[in-house]
């Protein structure tokens, strides 16, 4: 094996252990135990060599935000599978808020201001690709025309966003959080399909 190629393994893993050290620390004392000099110590590193990787803590709290959301993207995927174009969006509605509750700290990380919007944006654009077709394929199902389908994308998005944050209060809870998020993207699909035929009508009026 090249030198060049054991180097670049070698420095892989290395990175590796580090995100997997951070997302350790993370879930279990929170952001504010999440220090360079506590993962280098964990994984048995010099400081130096976590920098090395990461440049500072932002760094490395902006590549934890893209694992959460390639994590929630492969479990959405499973979801997405539901041959029933309504039942599908409604079981990746609870996918959604079910991760959210199986990963408190990092879903917090993900949505946290801590991480600079636009980075966050940026990471998230493979997950809302995804929710973007979802939702492109249930409107064809329905001959629904979403006048703005990336508005209609953000509607969902914040609706499980804010159900997800409620699943956080103890007398909610995540299983009446999921069952909320189910109900409410329903309401909103059933709405939608029950504007088009209006709308159809006005187009023709």
């Amino acid at each position: 094996m090249p030198t060049s190629t054991r180097r670049a393994r070698e420095r892989a893993k290395t990175r590796e252990r580090i995100i997997e050290a951070a997302l350790h620390v993370l879930e279990t004392d929170g952001i504010a135990a999440l220090t360079i000099r506590r993962i280098a110590t964990d994984v048995e590193y010099s400081a130096p060599v976590v920098y090395q990787h990461f440049a500072n803590k932002d760094a490395l709290l902006l590549e934890l935000v893209a694992h959460g959301h390639r994590l929630m993207l492969t479990e959405v995927r499973e979801a997405a599978e539901e041959p029933d174009t309504d039942r599908r969006m409604t079981r990746i509605a609870s996918e959604y808020v079910r991760f959210a509750g199986a990963h408190p700290h990092l879903y917090r990380v993900m949505n946290d201001p801590v991480v600079d919007g636009d980075e966050r944006r940026r990471v998230a654009e493979p997950a809302i690709d995804v929710l973007k077709e979802l939702l492109t394929s249930w409107s064809t199902a329905h001959d629904v025309v979403l006048a703005d389908p990336d508005q209609a994308c953000e509607i969902l998005w914040g609706t499980l966003h804010g159900i997800a944050s409620l699943g956080h209060l103890g007398q909610i809870g995540n299983d009446r959080a999921r069952h909320l998020a189910e109900q409410a993207l329903h309401a909103i699909l059933l709405g939608w399909r029950t504007e088009a035929p209006a709308n159809d009508r006005a187009a023709r009026g």
